[in-house]
């Protein structure tokens, strides 16, 4: 065995192994799109169930109790993971992991973390289900914003644990850390630069209120700056104040902080500056921000919104945000109850070529069958 040499430090040798556990993990989004009729039509104790998935090979079901499962939570939504093998095979056992959140969209924004679940044994000698009695009173529930337009989605992740098992002992060679190198803070120093605005060279005036900028950043960033301020308007002077006309100071200030640093600060979920924000990205052509406001305003399509939401996703070529709109009024219940508002006819009237396009989409599925829209 070599030993070290006097005043040299040791060779550090080591190996490493891992406890390992094939683990697959998957979400369900069951849809509850009539809340009042199911609380109003299924006593306490009795449930609604989802489709069947499947997961790890295995298949479930969601059991939505709107008045409770049990006397003592008759004031509460329950729900349970139900293991649906029982029907084909009572010997089956299964250890999973799962977590509900409820959404008042068909999209849940945050993916749960399940590190801090329990890991649950189903079937066999264990129980067939598993699932919170009191998952959220009802009465706290129907004030939130998670019900709007008499609906919303349960969002139900799960992962269902394989064999575990040891890997094999790997040698790690020896390995001597002289340097260290920090993460990149190129991100702050570009809001530093922003904030502090020092170097700026061009000020903006937008809406009464006053941004200073740097012009070859924001030339780098947006074809639509580069013209503007290297072309016609450099023959100006060049510490003029150039004028922003049809746009408010906040998303200008959002817009800015984009273009530095590619990302956007934490900002209330709301939907009219997100319209706002998306309308100022198409006319800069940045067109990641573009994405950014498209992907968040899918989240905010609901009777209410839908048709304004459909209007600007055409006006600005929002091909996956009309989708959306579009996927949105193929549900018939969706589409009666945006019928009920004068939202269509407003439509009709005033995007003939939209509305053309949106009876086109909804004669395309077949299930819906055929249906007339009044005025």
């Amino acid at each position: 065995m070599a030993t070290a040499a006097c005043g040299e430090s040791p060779s550090r040798l080591g190996s490493a192994s891992a406890i390992v556990a094939d683990t697959e993990t998957r979400y369900h989004l069951l849809k509850i799109g009539c809340y009042s009729r199911t609380k109003a039509t299924t006593p306490t104790g009795s449930f609604l169930s989802s489709g069947q998935f499947t997961v790890g090979g295995h298949r479930w079901r969601i059991n939505y109790y709107p008045n409770g499962e049990s006397a003592d939570s008759a004031d509460y939504i329950s729900l349970y993971l139900l293991l649906d093998d029982k029907a084909t095979n009572s010997s089956v056992k299964v250890q999973a992991q799962f977590k509900f959140q409820i959404s008042s969209t068909d999209q849940v924004k945050n993916t749960p973390s399940l590190a801090s679940t329990n890991v649950n044994t189903y079937g066999e000698d264990s129980s067939w289900s598993w699932g919170h009695r009191k998952f959220i009173k009802r009465e706290d529930f129907e004030k939130s914003n998670d019900l709007r337009d008499d609906s919303f989605t349960i969002r139900c992740d799960v992962a269902v644990i394989g064999e575990i098992r040891t890997e094999k002992t790997t040698e790690i060679p020896s390995a001597t850390t002289f340097v260290t190198v920090p993460p990149s803070d190129l991100n702050q120093q570009l809001v530093d630069l922003l904030e502090t605005e020092k170097g700026a060279d061009v000020v903006f005036e937008v809406s009464g209120e006053t941004f200073a900028a740097h012009r070859c950043l924001l030339a780098a960033r947006s074809p639509v700056f580069s013209a503007e301020l290297y072309g016609l308007m450099k023959e100006g002077d060049t510490a003029g104040v150039v004028r922003i006309e049809d746009m408010e100071a906040q998303v200008f200030k959002l817009l800015l902080r984009f273009m530095y640093t590619d990302s956007l600060p934490k900002m209330e979920e709301e939907d009219v500056m997100w319209q706002h924000l998306l309308v100022a990205a198409d006319r800069h052509d940045l067109q990641r921000l573009k994405l950014i406001c498209e992907d968040r305003l899918c989240n905010y399509i609901g009777v209410s919104t839908v048709l304004n939401i459909l209007v600007l996703a055409d006006q600005h070529h929002c091909d996956g945000l009309k989708k959306a709109c579009f996927s949105f009024l193929g549900s018939l219940e969706n589409l009666s109850a945006v019928v009920t508002g004068d939202g269509l006819e407003h439509l009709s009237r005033s995007y003939p070529s939209l509305m053309k396009e949106l009876f086109v989409v909804m004669a395309l599925p077949p299930n819906h069958g055929r249906y007339v829209i009044f005025f």
